[in-house]
């Protein structure tokens, strides 16, 4: 996960904790929302990527769910939503890189809304 927490924040303009809790938290997100074989996927070909979003799983969040609820999550972390949107669009490109197009389009179609970031 280094790589993508360096090009985040080369990218986006923030702080390498901002964009480890950022990632954190998509992660928690699709943990929650996500298929799980295609999840289990995901965190064996993400090194580090279970323990942000074990972090971010801990810190909890906001009532609200799906991706409206973890985009309020990350913008109570102080992220505007311009940052949101490009981190998320990012994590999904880099997903896409590591994970492979067919498990993250799986993913991106089976979670509502998710899809106008991939």
């Amino acid at each position: 996960m280094d790589e993508l927490v360096g090009r985040l924040v080369a990218d986006e303009g923030i702080d390498r904790n901002a964009a480890e809790t950022a990632v954190g938290i998509i992660l928690d997100f699709l943990a929650k929302e996500g298929p799980d074989d295609k999840m289990k996927l995901v965190f064996a070909k993400l090194p580090g990527a279970e323990a942000l979003m074990q972090k971010a799983a801990a810190e909890g969040g906001g009532g609200m769910g799906g991706v409206m609820g973890a985009g309020m999550r990350m913008m109570g972390a102080g992220l505007s939503m311009g940052q949101v949107q490009g981190i998320t669009r990012q994590f999904i490109a880099y997903a896409r890189e590591k994970v492979g197009e067919d498990v993250v389009g799986e993913i991106v179609g089976a979670i509502p809304g998710l899809s106008q970031f991939a």
